[in-house]
C-alpha cells in the first residue's frame, strides 16, 4: 500500500499537473530527453539453419579476440568483409545491427559509418561517387579512424583573430574566437577537452552564425542517440567541434563548442567495449 502510494504522489507532479494561479500563468516545463536505448540482442541464424556460413563465424570468433584485446585510444582494429559472399555479409547485417552512434561523411571523405548494437564495433562502407560500396569493413575502435584520422585533414591549423571583422549585430562572438584561438595550440590528444558552453553565455542569433562562418563547416556530422539526441559537428578548424543536444522534441537544450579529438560521446568506452566482448561471446555460444 506504501508504494501505491508513492507512485500516486509521483503520477500527480509535473507540467500540468498543478491548478493555475491565481492570474491564469501555468508553470511550463521544457521537453528533456527521453528512452535510453538499452541493447537488444541480434537476430541471428540458429544453429540448423547455419550451413555456409561457417567463414562469417570463423571470423566472427577472431573479431572476438580482437574485442576482448582491444584498448582505448589504440589504433582501430579493421577486419575486411570484401571475400565474403552475400549469405556471409548478410550473417554480419543482422548480428551487427544499428546502434547508438551514426556517422555522415562529407567531400573528400565518401563512406557510411554504423555502429552496431555492439558498442565499439562499427560497420565502415566505403562508397564510390555512384554510392557503390567498393570496401566494406568491420572496426573494432572506440571511434573509427577514418573520423579520428582525416576529419581534420584539410583544416586550418590554427584560427587566427587579429584581422576579424565583426558586424555591428555581433557582440560577443568576438571574445569566444579569441579563446578558442588561445586554447587551440594548447590542445593535445591527452588534454581534456576545453567546452565553451554557449547555452551559458549571453549571444545572439547573428553571433552564433558569425561563430559559425569563422570556424567553417567540416566534413564529418557525428549523430548519437543514446540519451536524446545528440549532433556533434566538424568544423573547419582544427579539433574545433559543435557538440548540441536535442530533447525529444527537436528542441535544442545545449549548446557548445568543443576543444578536442574527437568528442567523447562520440567514442566507446572501455566499459562499452569490455560489455560488447561478454555480449558477442554469449551470442556466439549457440554455434560452438
Amino acid at each position: 500500500m506504501i508504494e501505491s502510494a508513492s507512485i500516486a504522489a509521483a503520477a500527480v507532479t509535473g507540467p500540468g499537473s498543478q491548478p493555475a494561479d491565481s492570474d491564469g500563468a501555468e508553470m511550463n516545463f521544457m521537453d528533456m530527453p527521453s528512452g535510453m536505448t538499452t541493447f537488444e540482442a541480434p537476430m541471428i541464424p540458429e544453429v540448423e539453419e547455419a550451413e555456409g556460413l561457417e567463414p562469417a563465424i570463423a571470423m566472427t570468433e577472431g573479431i572476438l579476440d580482437a574485442l576482448k584485446a582491444f584498448k582505448t585510444g589504440e589504433k582501430a582494429c579493421v577486419i575486411s568483409l570484401d571475400h565474403l559472399d552475400e549469405k556471409n555479409r548478410d550473417f554480419y547485417n543482422q548480428l551487427l545491427g544499428d546502434g547508438e552512434v551514426s556517422v555522415q561523411c562529407s567531400g573528400d571523405i565518401n563512406a557510411k559509418i554504423q555502429e552496431s548494437v555492439l558498442a565499439g564495433v562499427w560497420r565502415v562502407q566505403y562508397m564510390d561517387s555512384h554510392e557503390n560500396i567498393v570496401k566494406d569493413t568491420i572496426e573494432i575502435a572506440d571511434i573509427p579512424g577514418i573520423v579520428s584520422e582525416l576529419t581534420f585533414q584539410n583544416a586550418a591549423e590554427k584560427l587566427d583573430v587579429t584581422q576579424l571583422k565583426i558586424p555591428e549585430d555581433v557582440y560577443n562572438a568576438a571574445p569566444l574566437l579569441t579563446e578558442i584561438s588561445d586554447k587551440l595550440p594548447e590542445h593535445t590528444t591527452d588534454n581534456e577537452p576545453h567546452v565553451i558552453n554557449l547555452s551559458l553565455l549571453p549571444h545572439t542569433e547573428e553571433d552564433i552564425k558569425y561563430l559559425s562562418d569563422s570556424l567553417g563547416i567540416g566534413p564529418v556530422v557525428i549523430l548519437s542517440r543514446g540519451y536524446g539526441n545528440c549532433r556533434i559537428s566538424s568544423t573547419k578548424t582544427k579539433n574545433v567541434w559543435w557538440v548540441q543536444y536535442y530533447n525529444s522534441q527537436d528542441t535544442l537544450i545545449l549548446n557548445t563548442i568543443e576543444i578536442s579529438h574527437v568528442p567523447n560521446v562520440a567514442c566507446a568506452s572501455q566499459e562499452d567495449l569490455d560489455d560488447s566482448a561478454e555480449r558477442l561471446d554469449e551470442i556466439l555460444a549457440i554455434y560452438r
